[in-house]
C-alpha cells in the first residue's frame, strides 16, 4: 500500500504536467492563429484546462504511479528537461536536479516489487546512464549556443565582474570541465537517489 509520502512526491512530479503542457499549447496555438493581443488569453485558457484535467488525471496517475509504463516516465523526464533548459535560458546546471526525482521514481518502483540486488544494480545503471545521456545532450546544446554567441566572453566577464579578459579558450575550457563535472554529479545523484529510495521504502514495506 502506498504511503502518504509516496503519494505526495508523485503528486509533485505529476501535477504540473497537464497545466504546463496546455499552457504552452494554448500559448503557441494562439500565437499562430490569433491576433497578438489574444496570446495571453489563449495561454491562460490552456492553463485553466490543464488545472481541470489534473482533477481526474492526477488521482489516477498518482494511485498507479508504480505501474505506469516506463515510456511514460521517459516522456515526463524529457518534458521537464526541455522545460528547464528553456526556462533557464540554456544553462544546463539546473537540469542536474532531475536526477533526484528520476531516482525516486525507479527506486520506489523497485521497492514496491521487492526487486532483488541484481535487478536493483541493473536498473540503477540504466537510469543513471539515461539521465546522464540526456544531460549530455543538454550540455552539448548549451555549448553550441554559448560558442555561437559572439558576446559570450563579454557577458561572462560582466556577469561575474571579472578583472581580466575572458577569452574563447577559457569558455571552451569552462564548457569541457564544467560539463564533465555536471555529468559525474548527475550519475552520482541518480545512483544515490535510487539506492536511498529503494532502501527507505523497502524497510517500510
Amino acid at each position: 500500500m502506498k504511503t502518504k509520502l509516496e503519494n505526495f512526491i508523485h503528486g509533485l512530479i505529476l501535477a504540473p504536467l497537464a497545466p504546463l503542457s496546455l499552457f504552452l499549447g494554448g500559448w503557441w496555438l494562439a500565437y499562430f492563429v490569433l491576433p497578438e493581443k489574444w496570446i495571453p488569453a489563449g495561454a491562460l485558457f490552456g492553463l485553466a484546462l490543464g488545472l481541470l484535467a489534473d482533477i481526474p488525471l492526477l488521482r489516477r496517475w498518482s494511485a498507479h504511479a508504480n505501474r505506469l509504463n516506463i515510456g511514460f516516465w521517459v516522456v515526463v523526464f524529457l518534458f521537464y528537461s526541455i522545460g528547464i533548459f528553456g526556462f533557464f535560458m540554456g544553462v544546463p546546471v539546473f537540469n542536474l536536479a532531475l536526477a533526484l526525482p528520476a531516482g525516486f521514481i525507479f527506486g520506489d518502483r523497485l521497492a514496491a516489487k521487492h526487486a532483488d540486488e541484481v535487478e536493483l544494480r541493473h536498473t540503477t545503471r540504466r537510469v543513471a546512464g539515461f539521465t546522464t545521456g540526456a544531460l549530455t545532450l543538454v550540455c552539448m546544446a548549451s555549448a553550441i549556443i554559448a560558442l555561437a554567441d559572439p558576446y559570450t566572453e563579454a557577458n561572462l566577464q560582466g556577469m561575474f565582474g571579472l578583472p581580466f579578459e575572458v577569452t574563447r579558450n577559457m569558455v571552451i575550457g569552462l564548457i569541457a570541465i564544467g560539463g564533465s563535472v555536471l555529468l559525474v554529479f548527475n550519475w552520482l545523484l541518480a545512483f544515490v537517489s535510487i539506492r536511498f529510495t529503494y532502501s527507505f521504502f523497502k524497510l517500510r514495506a
